[in-house]
């Protein structure tokens, strides 16, 4: 009786020696009902609005990326946040940022930096940056089925490559398709006029704090454009969310270093609200 009582508290076997190294394999076999794509959503009557994250982008600089995005979440036509995270780190040289869905994205981070986890601790290595951003595709693609449904999560990889050396972005659809880009992306309801921003003012050669500053004026104009994406609010002292990531790691901007540069941008636009100018040559 005693010797029952004392293996009544212990996990199963297959727990203590896990045979995949993928945390949502072993979620799938053991306990499948807990991934995000596998749970039932419920009959609903009329219009349904579930918050919204919006715009995120990345920039990348001489020594790495930025990831940044701003912190609005809407629901229609309503403000649901204002000050909501969309940048997190996913393990010590990479970032993921969400749009979409919120409640389902930022679920899908956090089994995203288990997954993460789960495999450096049964492989006793890390992924490399190419696998974790296959890896988010799995993810993604296993939300497919409430993404038809209207309860899409777009997100955005960046990382620094180790192997390579330098600064990587990774985006997404819905079906988890994944691309590569060069030099910067966006996501997001305002990815259309954050985009355009960029486009006119990178080029490869950008420092840390250059790239810093091109991402907030990105998200600048695409706020000035885009009802749902929020621009920085000096009143209640929300400012977009930093993150660079190099060869040192992951590391967020504090909020004194994302207000300067958000002030700074804004003492500009007085000036020029428009922005600044590219060269026509």
């Amino acid at each position: 009786m005693e010797a029952n009582t004392r293996g009544a508290g212990r996990l199963p076997a297959a727990f203590l020696t896990p045979g995949s190294s993928s945390f949502m394999d072993f979620l799938g076999e053991h306990t499948p009902e807990m991934l995000p794509g596998n749970r039932a959503l419920p009959t609903v009557q009329g219009a349904f609005e579930a918050p919204h994250g919006t715009t995120i982008l990345a920039v990348t600089f001489s020594g790495g990326v930025v990831l940044a995005g701003d912190r609005r979440a809407t629901m229609g036509n309503v403000i649901a946040q204002r000050d909501m995270e969309k940048v997190f780190p996913a393990d010590e040289y990479s970032a993921v940022g969400i749009a979409g869905t919120a409640g389902l994205a930022v679920e899908m981070v956090k089994l995203f930096q288990l997954e993460l986890e789960h495999f450096e601790k049964v492989e006793g290595v890390q992924l490399s940056l190419e696998g974790k951003a296959n890896r988010l595709s799995t993810m993604i693609r296993g939300n497919l089925g409430m993404a038809m449904q209207g309860l899409a999560v777009v997100p955005l990889f960046a990382g620094y490559d180790v192997d390579r050396g330098r600064g990587r972005i990774f985006s997404y659809d819905v079906t988890g398709g994944r691309s590569e880009e060069r030099g910067y992306a966006a996501t997001g309801s305002g990815s259309v006029y954050a985009r355009s921003s960029m486009k006119k003012l990178y080029h490869e050669d950008l420092t840390e704090e250059q790239a810093a500053t091109l991402a907030v004026q990105a998200l600048y104009d695409a706020a000035d454009d885009d009802s749902a994406t929020g621009g920085p609010d000096v009143a209640r002292r929300i400012f977009p969310i930093i993150t660079v990531i190099t060869e040192d790691g992951v590391r967020k901007l504090t909020d004194d270093e994302a207000s300067e540069i958000a002030r700074a941008i804004l003492e500009r636009r007085l000036e020029r609200p428009d922005g600044p100018r590219a060269a026509l040559l």
